[in-house]
């Protein structure tokens, strides 16, 4: 065979490799577990839908049968994979500017106010003698144009964006179960925006330590939260100090710029011991509140997580006091004193307790340093009682307010089993029967955030103004990201179900269906083909199995009928709409132009999205 033909035969076979190979690169891992729905006495329809309740922020129009086409299983590897492309919604995100930022960018661009009126003095445009003194309206006006001036912005403005970012993911992404998971782990992780200390990292913290790390082992997710700044600030580990020990330094006595390393001895750094993030880490992390531990092991893990800090980030922002020592020492010699510097954490020799500690029976030896932290944090992420523990907070959040313990049982088995391997725990879980038992449909609640998005991305809404919602969200009682105790919010239905919440539930889908929520819209004829029911009451049959898709909704008509005749009810919209007032920024929409028809329609539609049975998942 001539030369040029076997070269391009040679060609050919290497392209059909690379094909094949591609090909089984973008399948999904071999599915090897079938979904016992059918012994539940469900169809695949029904199946399909309690899928989409449970891994979305609620079904959109024709989600079922495009979960049937691809097939449960696969769909929810897909899902679970979370690598489906996002067009629409990346460029939604690419008008949001700052969400990408890194913390140090964030610290130079969004400086706190102290800083910035320290920087001002600095720069000789305030006189520190005229602060809170004279003209504070000039005073403040002075502060503005020095941030124009210089490129700074408030800190509200990133947090603004910041939550416009999660309610447009939630809303818009194919990759559903990614989203869901993220919140998940965020709230299991919580840290919140109400201290203004940790609150400029918290953008970061969710982008680059929680969303990465949703499905893989929950031993790195622990990790890489422990070196957060946002969680190192939030429970206070950054600024705990131990006995101080010998590090290296160069000494400058030597000539021809030779460099002999030798032993200095520092002070013990201010602040102390701090407790906060030891206790934290087992009571909500990993080991849960019965999960065998003392008082004794808190203290003895806080003094072994003594020196994990914050790395210097800004020009004189955080960690800048620490940015000083390091240039002393110099980058070539921190590892040797035992510095470990990885992106925006710092173990800081000087700072750790180099005594011994034991931890649930485990002896830490004398001079551990930074391997003493990581090995704390892998033990408590491979204990049983961390298996158990986030075993029943995940199947409460997917399964039901009250899990059984066969389930239970089930999934710590897998997360022991599979080291920790959040993907298999999910995996297990949904496989078993207890997932698809009859109890277990719409037993959850939504909360406020589920309840808002799972409505708009049932009417197919338009989001222009992504904080619109996130104001009828608060309203309703969960401000995201604001939720000041490292708990987290509740994950229980009872939390979220009052007479006040429930009339702000009214309230909501009132003033979501009729148009009058500023930035969100939604064409109502066009969810039903444009067709226009013959009356309010068939407009109630059809468009509640629109929005609640596969469910029985003879009771839920039943109930929702009497409401249609309710003589009032147009002006109890006009109302539910300017209940909000102009709060958190909110703004009404005046006079919206809707026909008596689209008015009609728009209340059934509100009904049914205050009803008792939208309130469930």
């Amino acid at each position: 065979m001539k030369a040029p033909i076997r070269i391009f035969f040679s060609f050919l076979f290497v392209l059909f490799l690379t094909i094949l190979f591609s090909s089984f690169q973008r399948e999904p891992m071999s599915l090897k577990f079938k979904f016992p729905y059918k012994q539940a006495g469900l169809t695949e329809r029904q199946a399909a839908a309690h899928l989409l309740s449970r891994f979305t922020y609620g079904a959109s129009i024709g989600d079922v049968d495009r979960v049937l086409k691809t097939g449960l299983e696969k769909w929810f590897m897909q899902q679970l994979e979370g690598n489906i492309e996002d067009k629409e919604l990346d460029t939604m995100l690419a008008k949001l500017d700052d969400i990408n930022l890194t913390n140090t960018e964030v610290e130079n661009k969004y400086p706190r106010g102290a800083r910035v009126l320290r920087m001002a003095i600095k720069d000789g445009v305030i006189n520190k003698d005229s602060v809170n003194k004279g003209d504070q309206v000039a005073y403040r006006k002075q502060i503005k144009n020095y941030m124009e001036m210089n490129g700074l912005k408030a800190p509200q403005e990133l947090y603004r964006q910041f939550i416009n970012q999660k309610i447009l993911r939630a809303t818009y992404t194919n990759n559903q179960l990614r989203e869901l998971l993220t919140d998940f782990w965020f709230n299991h992780f919580n840290v919140s925006i109400i201290k203004n200390q940790c609150a400029p990292f918290i953008p970061a913290f969710e982008r680059d330590v929680i969303r990465p790390n949703v499905t893989g082992k929950f031993s790195d997710l622990l990790l890489a939260t422990a070196k957060s700044p946002a969680m190192l600030i939030y429970l206070d580990n950054f600024n705990s100090s131990g006995q101080p020990v010998p590090i290296a330094q160069k000494d400058s006595s030597l000539m021809n710029g030779e460099t002999r390393v030798k032993k200095m001895q520092f002070k013990k750094k201010q602040g102390g011991l701090n407790e906060n993030y030891a206790r934290e880490v087992m009571e909500l992390h990993t080991l849960g509140v019965d999960g065998g531990y003392t008082q004794n092991d808190v203290t003895q893990a806080a003094r072994v997580l003594t020196g994990w800090t914050i790395a210097p980030m800004g020009e004189e922002g955080y960690g800048s006091a620490m940015k000083k020592l390091m240039d002393k020492v110099g980058a070539d010699n921190l590892e040797k004193q035992g510095f470990v510097h990885q992106g925006d954490f710092l173990f800081v020799p000087t700072k750790h307790d180099n005594g011994e500690k034991t931890v649930l029976g485990k002896r830490f030896s004398a001079n551990g340093g930074y391997e003493e932290g990581v090995t704390l944090l892998t033990m408590l992420a491979h204990n049983p009682s961390t298996a158990k523990f986030i075993s029943k907070k995940i199947a409460t959040r997917f399964v039901s307010d009250q899990p059984s313990p066969k389930l239970i049982d089930k999934m710590s088995k897998t997360f022991m089993k599979t080291d920790g391997d959040i993907k298999q725990v999910l995996i297990a879980m949904v496989s078993s029967s207890e997932f698809w038992n009859a109890d277990a449909l719409r037993e959850k609640t939504k909360s406020p955030f589920e309840l808002a998005i799972s409505a708009v991305r049932s009417l197919d809404a338009k989001i222009t103004q992504p904080y619109q919602l996130f104001s009828w969200i608060s309203k309703m009682g969960q401000k995201m990201y604001y939720y000041q105790a490292p708990t987290g919010f509740p994950d229980r239905g009872q939390y979220w179900i009052n007479t006040g919440a429930l009339l702000n539930r009214m309230n909501f889908g009132l003033a979501l269906a009729s148009q009058r929520i500023p930035g969100v819209k939604i064409d109502l004829e066009a969810l039903n083909n444009n067709h226009e029911p013959e009356s309010a009451e068939a407009a109630l049959t059809t468009y509640s199995k629109i929005i609640m898709p596969e469910r029985n909704l003879d009771a839920t008509i039943k109930r929702l009928k009497p409401l249609l005749k309710e003589p009032d009810l147009d002006k109890k919209v006009e109302k539910a709409a300017n209940t909000m007032g102009n709060d958190d920024g909110m703004a009404i929409v005046k006079n919206n132009k809707i026909n008596k028809k689209g008015s009609e329609l728009a209340q059934v539609v509100g009904i049914i999205l205050g009803s008792p049975e939208f309130q469930r998942k």
